[in-house]
């Protein structure tokens, strides 16, 4: 297929047709225009980098934006490619160049140029910085979307001082709060979520959508009831993991490991020596899959970050938990599962999450709260400042985190 044959499948608006991306989404049952948008610079000269993992929604929310500005814009002033359908250098820049060809004949001043899915072109940003370092978009605004590998080759970091008035922004799926607002219950965050009285009045239907959201997450596909979403989840983890040439049955292997592991804390000498391989080949695959908000981590906390100790790992999405579960053929325990949806949210909310351990446990420790989770876990003594949430109490927390 011919460059200006590939924009013009991508592009369906430069002859007058709708975006497909959006029409499939107008026939979902569960739909929402996400609040990510928001945060995009849409003023000359910006370059905006939008990180995430596969699945999370990011495609559908860039041709949403593409639908919102053919209201404002020129049908030829937005350019989108999907860059896994041009997962070569010499393929990505023959459809730029044709498209600044078609800017340049059809005078246009200012275009919204959209760059999904980069991490597909080995070097994208070589081009890109090229393009920007001639002058080739002083005028324009660019959106680029990529998987959160993005940040572990640091391939955003490789254009200092080229974003102009861009800015950066991660996508994770749904919180529990953003997903009842999708489900029509608006809650307002609270300065203290310990203030569970609040949400007496609502808080039996928060409760009973909470157990559908142990069950779908915040991905889009499960929140559909879409067959295939574990499937899709975990191909598109597998295909992250090739792309940076490391070993599956390595990778699957050290999930398992944590899976089994949780909610214990546990150290990479441990998983090492479980699996006969290295600590250091331990730690760089826990630091990949952080790096594709796969996995969480909260250290050992005793009055400063203790790097060394056993550490505890956290699956970042209830849905994701399960479909890593499938991939492992690993089981893991309930009550890890409610510490894992609790550790998430605080560390979205504080940026860090930490434990402590002695005669006692306290799960997660962020900011001012030291939460222990005491779902399925039997009853113990806790001191003062320690908020012990129980099934009951979990759902109305994480509403007002």
């Amino acid at each position: 297929m011919s460059a200006d044959e590939t924009l013009a499948l991508l592009n369906p608006w430069w002859e007058g047709r709708r975006s497909p991306v959006v029409e499939s989404w107008e026939g979902r049952r569960v739909r929402w225009r996400p609040k990510w948008i928001e945060g995009l610079s849409l003023e000359p000269f910006s370059l905006n980098v939008v990180i995430g993992p596969r699945l999370v929604g990011k495609t559908t929310g860039l041709h949403i934006l593409i639908e919102e500005e053919l209201r404002r814009r020129d049908a030829l002033s937005i350019l989108y490619l999907n860059l896994d359908l041009a997962p070569t250098f010499e393929s990505f820049k023959a459809l730029l160049d044709t498209y600044l060809r078609i800017r340049k004949a059809r005078a246009l001043k200012s275009c919204l140029i959209v760059l999904d899915e980069v991490t597909s072109v080995p070097g994208w940003w070589r081009l890109v910085k090229g393009y920007v370092d001639a002058g080739s978009f002083r005028n324009d605004v660019l959106i680029l979307s990529g998987s959160s590998s993005l940040r572990l080759k640091g391939e955003v970091e490789l254009l200092p001082g080229r974003m102009g008035k861009g800015k950066e922004l991660s996508v994770l799926p749904l919180s529990f709060r953003e997903y009842l607002s999708v489900m029509g219950v608006e809650v307002e965050p609270s300065e203290d979520p310990r203030n569970f009285d609040i949400l007496l009045p609502q808080a039996s239907k928060i409760r009973s959508y909470f157990r559908d959201y142990l069950r779908t997450g915040g991905f889009p596909l499960p929140l559909n009831s879409d067959p295939s979403a574990a499937e899709q989840l975990i191909r598109s983890i597998e295909g992250e993991i090739l792309r940076v040439g490391r070993s599956l049955d390595i990778a699957i292997s050290i999930i398992s490991q944590l899976l089994r592991a949780a909610p214990s804390p546990i150290s990479f000498n441990s998983v090492a020596s479980q699996l006969s391989i290295s600590h250091r080949t331990v730690r760089e695959y826990v630091e990949f899959f952080s790096a594709l908000m796969v996995l969480g981590q909260a250290l050992y906390f005793d009055g400063s970050p203790k790097f060394r100790k056993e550490r505890k790992f956290f699956i970042r999405d209830p849905f994701l938990a399960k479909a890593l579960s499938i991939w492992t053929s690993t089981e893991f325990l309930e009550p890890a599962l409610y510490e894992w949806v609790v550790q998430e949210h605080l560390l979205r909310k504080h940026g860090s999450v930490y434990y402590w351990r002695d005669s006692y446990e306290i799960d997660a420790i962020a900011g001012e709260l030291k939460i222990e989770v005491k779902a399925g876990k039997p009853h113990r003594r806790y001191p003062k400042g320690v908020t012990m949430l129980s099934e009951d109490d979990i759902p109305l927390f994480l509403a007002l985190i």
